[in-house]
């Protein structure tokens, strides 16, 4: 059996961010080349520093692994309560089609980082005046998905007599591997730092984008939804309580703007609007 490993996805993020950095510098006037620089550093290695951090929580959860099962079970409890659909029929209804749960194999491993990365190249290339809260929203929401998830939580494919399949592992395209033998955790499945991320897409994209890419935002967040509950990744509330802990942070970075706003009578705009007074640019 063979397994994805995370340096593939890493190499592809690499990849893509070279190629745009190096046509940024080809385009750049020479004036401005040394800031595009710097910015464009800057930025990566916050990038850089949040892996590093989430790959730290992974370690400590691998070895922290008392309650995990007991909390899925406080998840499902709550998912009932609650009346959400049950990720086992979703996952049934995908499971005959072998190109399609391969294609949503693909999608979990490859599209989490490397959508994140081109969608903060975007932001940085094309709508710059939005970036620091762009920024700052993935900062926040990525730290505090980290610090719950030192709370382990067993996805439903480690569910023992659940029914669930572990459907990458299954084709070959586990980024995990067995269990306890992979390279990554498998328990931090609460909250969904996929969905999280792809929230956060979805969310700026409409607001910032033009035309059809507001709508790729969209599809993305409701694909990646809709893909780690049916390869048994996540529960639906792990990705709630992602989005929920987006909409703090972006909640939280409004009221600040509030705050110090009335300080300087400066006119911020309306909450969860996004950034305020983004200037017009051409689009992408």
């Amino acid at each position: 059996m063979t397994y994805l490993h995370p340096s593939w996805e890493l190499s592809a993020t690499g990849a893509v961010l070279l190629a745009l950095l190096w046509g940024a510098l080809s385009l750049a006037p020479r004036a401005g080349l040394v800031e595009l620089v710097r910015s464009f550093a800057r930025e990566f290695a916050v990038v850089m520093t949040l892996l590093g951090v989430w790959q730290y929580v992974g370690r400590f959860v691998r070895t922290h692994v008392e309650g995990a099962y007991s909390h899925a079970a406080w998840v499902q409890d709550t998912q009932a309560w609650l009346h959400l659909p049950d990720e086992l029929k979703l996952q049934h209804l995908v499971l005959p089609h072998e190109w399609l749960v391969r294609s949503m194999n693909s999608y979990y491993a490859f599209a989490h980082l490397n959508g994140m990365a081109l969608f903060l190249i975007w932001v940085w290339w094309r709508r710059r005046p939005a970036f620091r809260s762009v920024r700052n929203t993935v900062v926040g929401t990525t730290l505090i998905c980290l610090l719950v998830q030192s709370i382990p939580v067993a996805p439903p494919r480690l569910l023992p007599n659940s029914g669930y399949v572990d459907t990458a592992l299954l084709y070959g395209q586990s980024v995990y591997g067995e269990y306890a033998t992979g390279v990554a955790s498998q328990l931090t499945a609460m909250p969904s730092v996929h969905v999280a991320w792809a929230a956060i897409v979805g969310w700026y994209v409409t607001r910032l984008g033009r035309g059809p890419l507001r709508v790729i935002g969209a599809v993305h967040l409701v694909f990646t939804v809709l893909v780690v509950a049916a390869t048994a990744n996540h529960w639906w509330l792990d990705g709630i309580v992602a989005a929920a802990i987006m909409l703090v942070v972006i909640g939280g970075q409004w009221l600040v703007a509030r705050w110090w706003a009335s300080r300087s009578m400066v006119d911020v705009g309306e909450p969860l609007r996004g950034p305020a007074a983004v200037p017009e640019t051409s689009a992408p």
